[in-house]
């Protein structure tokens, strides 16, 4: 794998805050005038591998005026994204993938939204279409067909969003992940406690809890914000690094005391040349816990209303659709009740 000094992901994927709001209003706005000529922006994918943009609008010929979808704003648009990045951890455990399979997928799934809103391209799709990429990224060889079928999809839907996801994604599909990183942490830290056969249960339990706090960390802005290379840790010619996974280990290392975390970062901080103290590096820490502290992963409970107006926002026909529908049966209902109430012939 290439350098992440050197990478893509290093040059144009790290963001600051504003950033992220400035492009996810965009992409809202841009899907909220494409509805309000009551219709919906899509991409659709030329013979050339290009994407053109087209506009869904109503017309006489189609039955008349839809009624007006209502758009979901950049708040349930967070809760949209967050609730199927969750369904992407769901789902390659289900398949026992491996996290750095998990987490390409979760960045993929990203980056896409960072240039499109859900009210563009359904993020079900884009989810599984990601989740595909990643294996065939990873070398982890795994057909649409059967990614489909494992989980009840229709794998078309993968093949057809194939292009359109790496066209969002630019094409720059090499990107770095904290999980390993926590492995060589783990490892560095037992040679700082000179940790003996009674402590590694206990370093065990720190390497598991950060990894479940890592998942917990791909589901917040985190990925977008902080650059894996910010903490470069090298020993025996090995380069592991990720300020993330050290944020998942400060939590972690809050629960089971395995070591004086500050004098851990102190004495790294010695081993290597590095403008970055260990107080910076703290603060960096605190504000990714800071962001997975304040994340909530809704239910589909939660997704009910949210997810209807999305469906509206795509397929604007079938809010008509249902309200005819309803209709429908509540007509049949009086129908029904009238005929029971009616007095019998003699």
């Amino acid at each position: 794998m290439a350098d992440f000094q050197t990478s893509t992901h290093r040059a144009k994927w790290i963001f600051t805050p504003q950033d992220l709001v400035e492009k996810y209003a965009v992409a809202n706005d841009r899907a909220k005038r494409g509805l309000e000529q009551h219709g919906v922006r899509r991409s659709e994918e030329g013979t050339d591998g290009s994407l053109s943009h087209t506009t869904k609008t109503d017309s006489k010929e189609n039955g008349g005026r839809h009624s007006r979808s209502k758009p979901l704003n950049c708040e349930e648009e967070q809760l949209m994204r967050i609730f199927y990045e969750h369904k992407i951890q769901e789902v390659c455990a289900a398949f026992k993938f491996p996290h750095k399979i998990q987490a390409t997928a979760i960045i993929y799934f990203k980056r896409f939204y960072l240039q499109w809103s859900v009210m563009e391209h359904h993020p079900k799709h884009i989810m599984l279409t990601c989740i595909y990429a990643s294996c065939k990224i990873e070398e982890s060889h795994v057909s649409a067909e059967e990614l489909g079928k494992g989980i009840e999809q229709d794998h078309h839907v993968i093949l057809n969003n194939e292009m359109i996801v790496f066209q969002g994604l630019g094409f720059d599909l090499i990107v770095y992940a904290p999980y390993r990183s926590i492995e060589g942490f783990v490892v560095d830290m037992e040679d700082f406690c000179r940790a003996g056969n009674d402590q590694q249960q206990t370093f065990k339990d720190l390497r598991d809890t950060a990894i479940s706090e890592t998942d917990l960390t791909m589901l917040t802005d985190a990925p977008l914000l902080f650059p894996p290379g910010l903490l470069p840790l090298t020993w025996d010619s090995i380069t592991l690094s990720s300020v993330v996974g050290v944020a998942a280990l400060y939590k972690s290392n809050e629960t089971h005391r395995a070591l004086n975390f500050e004098s851990y970062l102190d004495s790294l901080m010695s081993r290597r040349s590095s403008l970055t103290g260990a107080g910076e590096l703290i603060e960096s820490v605190k504000a990714i816990n800071a962001l997975v502290d304040k994340l909530r992963i809704p239910t589909a409970h939660d997704m009910k209303h949210i997810d209807r107006k999305l469906k509206s926002c795509l397929d604007p026909g079938s809010l008509d659709e249902k309200k005819r529908e309803k209709r429908s049966k509540h007509k049949s209902k009086k129908a029904s009740t009238e005929a029971q109430a009616a007095p019998s012939a003699v």
